[in-house]
Parts: structure tokens; sequence; C-alpha cells
């Protein structure tokens, strides 16, 4: 297993987070502010599946939940880590609060690591979350859930967010450039 280092305690407003559930436009969003010029972090999640499906992996939220989760938490501290204040604002299409919103929603323990990296390491205050929204929701080969799961998964990251002392802002439902 890689060892994870956590550095003591960064604060960085000028990284900004995107979440919600799975399928409400938030991956649309980041590309749109990449274009308008910002710096943007893909999603770990779905960047892993499209890796373990390549290579016959086993790190995916279907076979192995724990395994898959503790990819996005090392790829997730190892991006924000990576930003810097020179970056200016960058736009994270989700963070490591996700991963602890995950394992709630698996019903999985959270391993004392992943809390202390969250509390330790923080995004901007403001963190932007996507509603629930089936007219735009599809399936796709990385993302297997209902529409009923993705409002789950929306719930528990405004509860897990709202917890770690963040001050969530919903995205209104209209057009990709709108919302950026």
């Amino acid at each position: 297993m890689k060892e994870i280092i956590i550095r003591t305690m960064e604060n960085k407003s000028n990284a900004i987070i995107i979440t919600g559930g799975p399928g409400m436009g938030k991956t649309s969003v980041i590309k749109q502010l990449s274009v308008m010029g910002y710096h943007s972090v893909e999603e770990t999640g779905r960047s892993i599946i499209q890796k373990e499906i390549k290579t016959d992996g086993n790190r995916l939220p279907w076979l192995y939940k724990k395994g898959f989760a503790m990819a996005m938490f090392r790829q997730s501290l190892k991006d924000f880590q990576n930003v810097s204040e020179k970056c200016g604002l960058t736009f994270f299409d989700r963070g490591i609060p996700d991963v602890i919103g995950y394992l709630k929603l698996c019903n999985i323990s959270i391993p004392e690591i992943i809390w202390q990296a969250a509390k330790e390491n923080r995004y901007n205050t403001t963190v932007f979350i996507t509603p629930p929204w089936k007219a735009i929701y599809v399936n796709d080969a990385e993302r297997k859930q209902t529409f009923e799961e993705a409002v789950a998964t929306y719930h528990t990251m405004k509860e897990t967010y709202s917890f770690l002392g963040y001050k969530l802002v919903e995205l209104p439902k209209t057009t990709v450039l709108k919302r950026a």
C-alpha cells in the first residue's frame, strides 16, 4: 500500500469544489469553467473507474467499494496538495469530503486518516452543489447508479460538507454556461 502523507493544516481559498450527486452536471460545469480559462481538476472517481476497467483492476465501486474509496482519497489528497495559490481559482470536480460521503453511502466505516485529511486540508469555505435534476440524468459505462441513488448521494454530500463546516450554494437548473 502506498504511504499517504498529510501535511499540516492547509487552507486554500482558491480551491473551489463543485459536488453533488452523479449525473447532475458537475463535470459539464467544470469543463465550461476550463474553457473560460480557469484551472480545473477532474473527478477522481471517473478516472479511477476508467483505469481499472482498462487494466482489469478491481478497485471499482461495484466490485471493491473500500478499495475504490481509498484510491479516490489518495488521488483527491494529491490533487489538493498540488494546487498552489499561484494557480488562481481552481475548480475541483469533487474533493476529499466526497470520499467521506461515498463511504457513508456504502455503510463503510470511515478511516481516521480520511477524517484527518478532510479536517486539515481545507478548500474554499463556499462549496457549490448541483441539485438532483432528472431531465439531465443519464447512465454510462462509469455511472451505474439509479436516479434515486444519485439523489441519495446529493443529500449525503450536502450533509457531509455541512458537517465539515462548508457553506453550500446550490447551482441553478439552467444552461451549463449560466451555471458556470
